[in-house]
């Protein structure tokens, strides 16, 4: 996922450099969702992997 949202901003700056307003800001909302979609998922793997076996 991290890897997508870095995939995403990178397009974004490059199609923003050259002048693509909306393709940028779409790679640029692309991105922040998978990076919160990122975030959640590492915060649940980690909380439920830190649980005491029984």
């Amino acid at each position: 996922m991290l890897s997508w949202s870095i995939t995403f901003l990178i397009v974004a700056i490059i199609a923003a450099v050259f002048g693509f307003g909306g393709i940028a800001g779409t790679a640029a909302g692309i991105a922040k969702i998978l990076f919160l979609v990122f975030l959640v998922m590492f915060v649940l793997s980690f909380i439920l992997g830190r649980r005491p076996r029984s």
